[in-house]
């Protein structure tokens, strides 16, 4: 299954993560809510958390133990694609 089967908002999340996968540590979801342009409020904030879990528990995401979120290894390009 590609990342196009996923509602845009999933996809925009995903997609963003592939791109700029940080430092291996993963990403907050405050941190995913200002690089997809929310307003930083609760709300949106909780929204994206609550998505990138739904992703994780998917298998399109991952998540560290202390709730930061990366693209599972077998979705990131290789490097040259």
């Amino acid at each position: 299954m590609t990342v196009q089967a996923l509602a845009p908002e999933y996809r925009r999340i995903v997609e963003l993560l592939q791109a700029e996968p940080g430092d291996g540590e993963g990403v907050s979801a405050k941190e995913l809510a200002a690089r997809l342009e929310l307003e930083l409020v609760p709300a949106k904030i909780e929204g994206v958390r609550s998505r990138a879990k739904r992703l994780v528990e998917r298998e399109w995401l991952m998540a560290s133990p202390s709730g930061r979120f990366m693209p599972r290894a077998s979705l990131v390009p290789a490097a040259g694609s």
